[in-house]
C-alpha cells in the first residue's frame, strides 16, 4: 500500500473525512469562503496535498527527486549510507572505470587529481589566513559573539592594507622609481606670489631630544616634509620613456577608488547579514523556541565561558519576557500615562541635545584655541597639550556621554532591546559627529581672513598648506586614539583585575571584573576607521599607520580579554552583530565621504604645496584632463556622461531599482510569514492526528495471540468496520472507525519496527 493512500484515497475520487477535519484544511476553507463548494473543495484538497511539503505529502515528492538524482555523481563519502554500502559502491565504481576506454579513464583520473589538488590548495590557503589560530582560540573560550568583534577587526586590517597598497602603487611608487627608471619629474614651480610661500616647520641646528618626540607625536617638524603628508607631493607630471604619468589625476582617482572600494566591500559583506536579519524577524514564540532548543553555542569549551553563556541565555529569556510585559503595559496605558511618558521623553531628549551641543561647542572652541596657541612655542609639555587639546576634548566627550546616555535611558521606559539600540545610536552619532565638528572648526579658520575676502581663496597667513595641517590633525587623532586604548588596558583594566582578585572588600566585589563590551569596542575602531578614511587624502601613509595600529590593537584586546575581562552579561548575537558592525561602519564611511568631497570640490587648493598647485580646486584636474584628450568623440562622450541629464537619469533609475528591491523584499517577507503560518498549521495537523491515533488505540480491542503458523497476510477491513488480521509479529495494524457516520476507515499501513515507541 502506498504511504499517501493511508491519508488520501484518490485525487479525483471522494474526499477523505479525516483530512477534512484537519485544522489546516478548516483554516483554508475559512479564509477562502468558496462560493462553489464542490469544485473549490476538490481544488483546495489538491492544494493541500501540493503545499504540505513538510509533512507526509512532501516526503514522496522529495524522495522522487532524490531518486532522479544519480547517486554515482556524488563522492562516496558524501552518500548517506553505511560503511559497508560505501565500500560496495566504491568497488562498483572501480569496476565501471575498468570497463571505460583509456581516454575516459585518463579524463576521470585527471579530474580526480585536479579536485584533490584544489582541496589541498584551499586547505593550505585557509591555514595562511591572518590570526586563524588566535581567532579559533577566542571562539573556543568565549563563543561566537566576541569572535565577531575580532573578525571585524581583521577585516579592517585587510581593508586598510588594500587602501595603502593603492596609494603606494599609484602615488608614491612612481615618484620613488622615477630616478631609477629614466623618468623626468616635473615639479610645480612657485610663481613668486604671496600664496606660493611655504615656510617649513623643520628645526635646524642642534635639536633637543624632546622636540623630536613632539614632532613624532604631532606630525610636524621633520615629518612634515616627508611622504607622510600631502604637501610633499609637489609633482606635476612624471615623464617616463614612452608615456607621461599625470600624478594629480592619479592622486584624485585613487581617492575616489578607495572610497568606492570600501563601499563595495562593506555592502558585499553586509548582504549576508541583511538576508539573515530579514529571515530572523521572528515572532516571540519562535524566539523562545530558538533560544531554548538552538541557543547554545557549541564552540564553547571553557567552563567559565559555558557558565556565562548559560547566564546570557537566561538573561535573553528574561529580556524577552520583560519585552512582552512592557508591550502589554504599553497596550494597557491610559491617555494620562501616555502623556506623562511622552513628556518625560521630550524633556530628556532636549537634555541629550543640550549635552551634545555643549560637547560640540567645546570641541569647536578647543580646536580654535589649539590652532592659535600652536603659533607660539613655550615649553615641551604645554606645547604638547596644546597640540592634542582637540583630541583630548573629543576623547573626554566620547567617555562621558555614553555613561550619561546609559543613565538617561532608564527613565524613558523603553523595551530592553530598544534601550541598547537607541543608546548605541546616540553614541555613534556623538563619536562620528565630533570628527565633523573638528573639521568644521578647522575649515572655518582656513576659509576666513581677518581683513575680509582671502587673497588666495584661503587663509594663507595661518595655513600656507592647509591640507598638510588637516592631515596632521587626523594623524594626531589616530595616534592619540591608539595611546588611549593601550593606556586604558594597561593602567585601568589590569589593575582592576588585580584589585578584584586580591582585594576582598565589598566595594571591589560590587565593582567586579571588567566586562568586554562588544558594541563599545566596535565603536572605538569604527571611530578610528572614519578618521582613516578622511585623512587618507591629506596623509597618504595613514592607512599603513592604521594597519599597524589595528594589528597591535588585536593583540592588546586579546590579552585583555583572556586575562582581564569577561564577556558582557548582556549578550550580543554573532548572527546580528556582524550586520550591525558593518552598518555602523557604513554610516562612518558616509560621514567620512562628505568632508573629503567638500575638501576636493569646494575649498581652494593650497598654492604652495601638493600636486594641485596649478588648479583652483582639486576636482578641476579631471575635466581639464578630459578636455586635453585627442579623440573628440571620446571627449564628448565623457562630458555627456558627466552632465546633469545623465546624473538625473541615473538617479531615477537607481530610485526605481531601489523601490523594486524594497517591493521584492516585502514580497519575500510575506512569503516567509506564510511559510511560518504553514509550519504552525502543520504542527496543529500532527497534534490532531496524534489525538485521533490515541482515540483509535483506546477503541481497539485486545490483540489475540498469533497462531503457530506465523503471521497472516494483511486483510483490509470492509465498510462495516470489522478488524482484519495483524500484519506482522509485534507490529499491529489498527482498524479504527472515528465516528459512526464516517464511511472510510483508517489503517496503520506501515507498522513500526520492533522496539519502537507507540503513542
Amino acid at each position: 500500500m502506498d504511504n499517501d493512500s493511508v491519508f488520501y484515497s484518490a485525487r479525483t475520487g471522494p474526499t477523505n473525512p479525516l483530512l477534512d477535519q484537519l485544522p489546516s484544511y478548516q483554516s483554508l476553507l475559512y479564509r477562502r469562503k468558496p462560493a462553489n463548494g464542490g469544485s473549490k473543495r476538490r481544488s483546495s484538497s489538491r492544494t493541500r496535498m501540493g503545499s504540505s511539503g513538510s509533512g507526509r505529502w512532501g516526503g514522496a515528492t522529495v524522495a522522487l527527486r532524490e531518486e532522479k538524482t544519480p547517486p554515482l555523481q556524488r563522492p562516496v563519502r558524501e552518500l548517506p549510507r553505511t560503511m559497508a554500502e560505501k565500500r560496495r559502491d566504491r568497488e562498483q565504481r572501480l569496476e565501471q572505470d575498468r570497463e571505460l576506454s583509456s581516454w575516459r579513464q585518463r579524463r576521470r583520473s585527471l579530474h580526480r587529481s585536479l579536485k584533490r589538488l584544489r582541496a589541498d590548495l584551499q586547505e593550505r590557503l585557509s591555514s595562511l589566513v591572518l590570526w586563524r589560530g588566535d581567532i579559533h582560540l577566542i571562539e573556543g573560550m568565549f563563543g561566537t559573539g566576541i569572535l565577531s568583534y575580532f573578525s571585524f577587526l581583521r577585516f579592517l586590517v585587510l581593508l586598510n592594507l588594500v587602501i595603502f597598497l593603492l596609494m603606494f602603487s599609484f602615488v608614491m611608487l612612481p615618484i620613488i622609481i622615477a630616478p631609477h627608471a629614466g623618468g623626468n619629474v616635473t615639479f610645480n614651480q612657485a610663481d613668486g606670489s604671496v600664496c606660493s610661500v611655504y615656510p617649513t616647520s623643520a628645526r635646524r641646528g642642534l635639536v633637543i631630544f624632546h622636540e623630536h618626540i613632539t614632532d613624532l607625536l604631532s606630525g610636524g617638524g621633520f615629518l612634515e616634509q616627508t611622504y607622510l603628508f600631502y604637501g610633499y607631493y609637489k609633482v606635476h607630471a612624471i615623464s617616463f620613456p614612452g608615456f607621461t604619468y599625470n600624478l594629480p589625476l592619479a592622486y584624485l582617482l585613487v581617492t575616489v577608488a578607495y572610497l568606492c572600494l570600501s563601499l563595495v566591500w562593506i555592502v558585499q559583506r553586509s548582504a549576508t547579514g541583511f538576508k539573515r536579519n530579514l529571515i530572523q524577524d521572528e515572532d516571540r514564540f519562535q524566539s523562545f523556541c530558538n533560544k531554548i532548543f538552538a541557543g547554545w553555542d557549541c564552540c564553547i569549551t571553557n567552563e567559565d565561558a559555558a557558565r556565562l553563556k548559560r547566564s546570557s541565555l537566561l538573561y535573553e529569556l528574561k529580556t524577552d519576557l520583560e519585552e512582552e510585559r512592557i508591550k502589554q503595559k504599553i497596550a494597557d496605558r491610559s491617555r494620562k500615562e501616555r502623556c506623562r511618558i511622552y513628556t518625560i521623553r521630550l524633556i530628556l531628549n532636549v537634555f541629550v541635545i543640550a549635552v551634545l551641543a555643549a560637547c560640540f561647542y567645546s570641541i569647536y572652541r578647543a580646536t580654535i584655541f589649539s590652532q592659535k596657541a600652536q603659533m607660539e612655542k613655550v615649553n615641551f609639555m604645554r606645547d604638547l597639550i596644546y597640540e592634542y587639546l582637540p583630541s583630548i576634548v573629543i576623547t573626554l566627550a566620547n567617555f562621558i556621554t555614553p555613561l550619561l546616555f546609559s543613565v538617561i535611558i532608564n527613565f524613558e521606559d523603553y523595551s530592553p532591546a530598544f534601550e541598547i539600540r537607541f543608546t548605541l545610536m546616540r553614541c555613534v552619532f556623538m563619536r562620528l559627529t565630533s570628527i565633523g565638528v573638528l573639521l568644521f572648526s578647522l575649515w572655518s579658520q582656513i576659509t576666513q581672513c581677518k581683513e575680509g575676502p582671502c587673497l588666495c581663496g584661503y587663509n594663507h597667513q595661518l595655513y600656507s598648506c592647509w591640507e598638510t595641517r588637516v592631515g596632521q590633525e587626523m594623524y594626531k587623532l589616530t595616534v592619540f586614539d591608539f595611546i588611549i586604548i593601550a593606556a586604558v588596558t594597561i593602567f585601568v583594566e589590569f589593575p582592576r583585575k588585580l584589585m578584584v582578585n586580591y582585594c576582598g572588600c565589598g566595594l571591589m566585589r560590587w565593582w567586579g571584573q571588567q566586562e568586554f563590551a562588544i558594541p563599545q569596542n566596535v565603536l572605538e575602531i569604527v571611530y578610528g576607521q572614519t578618521i582613516c578614511w578622511i585623512g587618507t587624502f591629506y596623509c597618504p601613509l595613514l592607512p599603513a599607520i592604521c594597519t599597524i595600529k589595528y594589528f597591535f590593537i588585536f593583540y592588546i584586546k586579546k590579552v585583555s580579554l583572556v586575562n582581564n575581562c569577561r564577556p558582557a552579561t548582556r549578550p550580543f548575537r554573532a548572527s546580528s552583530s556582524n550586520f550591525f558592525f558593518l552598518v555602523v561602519l557604513l554610516i562612518g564611511l558616509a560621514l567620512a565621504s562628505l568632508p573629503v568631497m567638500v575638501g576636493v570640490g569646494q575649498i581652494n587648493c593650497s598654492q604652495a604645496c601638493g600636486p594641485f598647485v596649478n588648479y583652483t580646486v582639486s576636482w578641476e584636474v579631471l575635466p581639464r584632463t578630459v578636455s586635453l584628450l585627442p579623440n573628440k568623440a571620446l571627449r564628448d562622450l565623457l562630458f555627456a556622461l558627466a552632465s546633469e541629464a545623465v546624473a538625473v537619469s541615473l538617479f531615477v533609475i537607481t530610485c526605481v531599482g531601489m523601490f523594486y528591491v524594497i517591493a521584492l523584499a516585502g514580497a519575500h517577507k510575506r512569503v516567509i510569514n506564510q511559510l511560518r503560518e504553514q509550519l504552525v498549521m502543520e504542527g496543529r495537523d500532527k497534534r490532531f492526528l496524534i489525538q485521533k491515533l490515541c482515540q483509535a488505540q483506546r477503541m481497539t480491542p485486545a490483540r489475540p495471540p498469533v497462531p503457530p503458523g506465523g503471521p497472516q497476510p494483511l486483510a483490509r477491513a470492509g465498510r462495516d468496520g470489522s478488524a482484519g488480521s495483524r500484519s506482522s509479529w509485534g507490529s499491529p495494524s489498527y482498524h479504527t472507525s472515528f465516528s459512526t457516520n464516517h464511511s472510510d476507515a483508517m489503517f496503520l499501513a506501515n507498522a513500526p519496527p520492533h522496539g519502537s515507541t507507540h503513542v
